[in-house]
């Protein structure tokens, strides 16, 4: 089981109970938030059936992971995550860190004073496609895979 980045890519205008649920349940409450899931057949069904149209997501990897936690991890009090931080939890680095969570030996929310979103910006570019189309029909919402972490770096 590897781990998920999911990004809200569309606003509150026009959702269903059901999407506001979803994503008040991933703490999604604004456009370009992103947060970090444990990938299961359960969440999958959830982006898919229900978040298709207003999230994308993919599988991050160990340096795009490092970079979103370095750039925009945030403690409690919108203070940055500093190697400080890090040394105190007996991590040496961020890549370490990262490689943590990608395996499963920590969760995000074990990490005391660790804030669970991420803030990002909306993507230098641009995006390629419309933000109200899925991905098959040439949007950006959906699943994306692996490339997710290009979308990600022009996002920090």
């Amino acid at each position: 089981m590897g781990l998920l980045l999911v990004i809200r890519l569309r606003g509150a205008p026009d959702r269903r109970p059901d999407e506001e649920k979803a994503l008040s349940l991933l703490r999604l409450h604004k456009t370009f938030h992103a947060v970090l899931v444990r990938d299961s057949p359960a969440i999958r069904g959830m982006l898919d059936k229900t978040l298709g149209s207003v999230v994308t997501y993919g599988e991050i990897d160990k340096e795009t992971l490092a970079e979103l936690l370095r750039k925009r991890g945030r403690l409690v009090g919108n203070k940055p995550v500093t190697e400080e931080y890090l040394k105190k939890l007996g991590f040496s680095s961020f890549e370490e860190l990262a490689e943590a969570l990608i395996s499963g030996k920590v969760s995000i929310n074990d990490l005391p004073g660790l804030k669970p979103v991420f803030r990002l910006r909306p993507p230098s570019g641009g995006f390629k496609g419309s933000i109200k189309k899925n991905i098959g029909a040439g949007g950006e919402c959906g699943y994306r895979g692996p490339a997710i972490n290009e979308l990600v770096r022009r996002m920090l």
